[in-house]
Parts: structure tokens; C-alpha cells; sequence
């Protein structure tokens, strides 16, 4: 029996790996505007994987504020949480509370019946660049980087690339570091009002087949942090995946969006 379970774990997620080496897109990092952006584009055909690092998904929005396990979404937002049927009340006008649980679950549930695969415990530690476009990533185990062992990694091949690494815009530095064609502006102070707004503006390609979402979108522009408000998270994922859809579709992948 334990041979069995064994094999059985072994072959379905080898199987699963070799499907996806070259995909339309990668997205790094399973937090809320990830999962968002990763929904949208696998419902519109394309074909999407999400690696996260951590052993489990969704960035920031489990916590809550302070450990206290709900969220706020604006009213802008209430669209998209009711195509993935996730439950809220009103608060005051414009303003929404979620249970944080109940979200991302929600949004990591329709995401992967999308079929949007999302790897667990794999980081992305590189891009690979060709004429002056991100075609991929590298990617390696989390363990090994927390072990700090040598082991070198493996590529994934994409025409896109979508950093929802949050407020290290991990991906972003990466690139910022190997071509010096792009600068990181890090994120700044807490402003609820402002950061809400620009997430939204700051979503976009920074880098031919580079997209940022969600708050590595603000650390990217040096826009302000918000907290445990979360409407714009999702909308900035939804922005992202049509960029990428439409520009797939335009045929335009080399261009600025």
C-alpha cells in the first residue's frame, strides 16, 4: 500500500510538472491578485501556472488585520468576488467585510477549476531573457534556498511573466539587478486611500513580457501600502490578465502594454 501511494504521488505530479514547461504564462506568487490574474486568463483559454513559495497560498489576506481574520473591499470590487461566489456584508457605504478564510479559498478554488495549476514550495529565483524579453523563469525548491544549499535550478519557458510577489517585487529586482534597464522604487508608508487608487494605475508591463500586479505593482512605482484592504488587489489581478489576454491575442507579446 505505502508503494502505491507513493507511486501514485510521484507520477501524477511528475506528470504534472512535464505539462508544464512551456505555458502562455507564469505567475509568481499565490496571493490574491496572483490567483485573481491566473483565474481570468485561464477562463479566456490561456494557458497558466502560479508558483508560490511558501507552503501555503494567499499572500497576506489569511491574516487579516493584525491577526484578526477579516478583510474590507470596496464596492468596485464586489463584482468580480461575486463571480467567485465568495459571501460578504456591508460595513459603511463603499466598504465591505470578507471573511479572509472564506476569500482565498474562494478565489484558489474557481482559479483551479479554471485549471490554472498552482505549484506550492517552488521559487522563482530567475528570469530567463532573450533579445531584451523575459521567456521565462527559474525556478528551484523553497527548502533549498531556506537550507541555503547549492542546487541548481530548473526553467520554465512563457511569453509572459507576472510578478504578484507582493511587497518584495521579487521578480522585478531580479530583473532591475541582471539588466539595469529597470528601477524599483520600493513601496512607501501606509495610505489606504492613495495606495487603493494607484494600484490599479501601476498595473501594468514594466519590462517587455513583465507585468506586475498587486502590491509589487506599488513597490514597484513607490506608490504606499494599504493594508488589510483588499479591493484593489483583485481588481489590479483582473487588469493584469487582460492585458496579457489581449495583447496574446493582438499577437503583440514583445510590446509595452
Amino acid at each position: 500500500m505505502e508503494k502505491i501511494i507513493t507511486e501514485g504521488i510521484i507520477k501524477s505530479y511528475m506528470k504534472d510538472l512535464l505539462e508544464n514547461l512551456e505555458v502562455d504564462v507564469v505567475i509568481a506568487g499565490a496571493g490574491p491578485s496572483g490567483l485573481v490574474c491566473g483565474y481570468y486568463l485561464a477562463k479566456n483559454g490561456i494557458k497558466t501556472i502560479i508558483f508560490e513559495r511558501h507552503l501555503k497560498i494567499g499572500g497576506g489576506m489569511p491574516g487579516g488585520g493584525m491577526f484578526f481574520n477579516n478583510i474590507i473591499v470596496q464596492e468596485e470590487a464586489i463584482e468580480i468576488l461575486k463571480e467567485f461566489k465568495i459571501g460578504y456584508k456591508k460595513f459603511k457605504e463603499n466598504y465591505y467585510i470578507l471573511d479572509a478564510i472564506e476569500t482565498i479559498s474562494g478565489l484558489a478554488y474557481k482559479t483551479i477549476r479554471q485549471k490554472a495549476k498552482i505549484f506550492n514550495l517552488i521559487n522563482v529565483e530567475d528570469v530567463v531573457i532573450r533579445e531584451n524579453k523575459i521567456d521565462g523563469v527559474v525556478i528551484n525548491w523553497t527548502s533549498a534556498k531556506i537550507a541555503n544549499l547549492h542546487v541548481d535550478p530548473l526553467a520554465i519557458i512563457s511569453k509572459y511573466v507576472v510578478d504578484a510577489t507582493g511587497h518584495d517585487c521579487e521578480i522585478c529586482k531580479i530583473v532591475e539587478k541582471k539588466v539595469g534597464d529597470i528601477i524599483v522604487k520600493g513601496e512607501k508608508s501606509m495610505w489606504a486611500e492613495k495606495g487603493e487608487k494607484e494600484i490599479i494605475e501601476n498595473t501594468k508591463q514594466v519590462y517587455p513580457g513583465l507585468i506586475v500586479c498587486g502590491m509589487a505593482a506599488n513597490a514597484f512605482f513607490g506608490s504606499p501600502r494599504m493594508g488589510a484592504i483588499f479591493g484593489g488587489m483583485v481588481l489590479s489581478g483582473k487588469k493584469a490578465a487582460e492585458i496579457i489576454v489581449n495583447s496574446i491575442k493582438k499577437g503583440e507579446c514583445n510590446e509595452d502594454n
